[in-house]
């Protein structure tokens, strides 16, 4: 093997915003999930940010095993009496052989070098676990503020992106799967929010840290402003999408 990559940290210095904003996904997901696994006592959710997958995961399992590379977004995830959180890369989870029933990656499996986290998913997975690659790309936004929003992913924030972005866009289709996949339901993230959380989601993005970077913060308040503007009322809630892209299988399965 390679020698390990470098962890890429984008999103340590917005944790807290990440645990406050990000959307958390839905049951019918979880559900799934929890049915494809040959068990329910363990599951493994790595790159679990702030907890976003693995609160709803303890709905279904009886005990999941959280992990995170950066610390400061294990110190802002949501307390669960069902999730135990610990900081580890997802290479390398120190969990003891043959010991969970779902191996799930949650928006994160585009930061990690997948070679050596297969093979540790083969290691910590009972026989026929399932394991779980989810991404959720380019949000879907009702009404008029819609083509703001695409307007600002792509052309303002396009160049700021880091290059595994595209693995999100692509639905993660391009990356290596060596395990007997399953298709997956069409299933989505859907929220009913107000300007305020739709724009604080947004500031999670690393893509507007790298902007600010290099030129302030002023293109972010203009679109913000913009927005405002075609949104109306602030309070009035508006239907965010998000299209759930699974990659899914069993390990061991033939």
């Amino acid at each position: 093997m390679t020698e390990p990559r470098p962890f890429k940290d984008h999103f340590s210095t917005a944790a807290a915003g990440y645990a406050a904003h990000r959307p958390s996904y839905p049951a019918a997901l979880i559900d799934y999930l929890a049915d494809l696994a040959p068990a329910t006592a363990c599951a493994l959710d790595c790159g679990c940010g702030t907890g976003q997958l693995s609160v709803p995961l303890a709905g279904r399992f009886a005990r999941v095993l959280a992990t995170d590379a950066s610390a400061a977004q294990i110190a802002n995830a949501e307390p669960h009496p069902g999730v135990d959180y610990r900081v580890a890369l997802a290479e390398d989870s120190g969990l003891p052989p043959a010991s969970v029933d779902l191996v799930t990656v949650a928006q994160a499996a585009h930061w990690l070098d997948l070679e050596r986290f297969y093979a540790e998913v083969r290691r910590v997975a009972r026989p026929g676990a399932a394991l779980a690659l989810i991404s959720y790309g380019v949000l879907q936004v009702e009404g008029p503020p819609a083509p703001l929003v695409e307007y600002f992913y792509y052309r303002v924030l396009g160049p700021w992106w880091p290059a595994e972005r595209r693995h999100v866009e692509e639905g993660y289709r391009s990356l290596p799967f060596p395990f007997a996949e399953r298709q997956a339901p069409a299933l989505a993230i859907e929220v009913q929010w107000g300007l305020a959380e739709l724009l604080g989601y947004l500031d999670t993005w690393s893509a507007v840290r790298e902007l600010e970077k290099a030129q302030g913060r002023a293109p972010v308040e203009r679109f913000a402003a913009e927005l405002a503007a075609a949104w109306g009322d602030p309070a009035t809630r508006r239907t965010v999408r998000w299209p759930l892209a699974l990659r899914v299988g069993q390990v061991g399965a033939p």
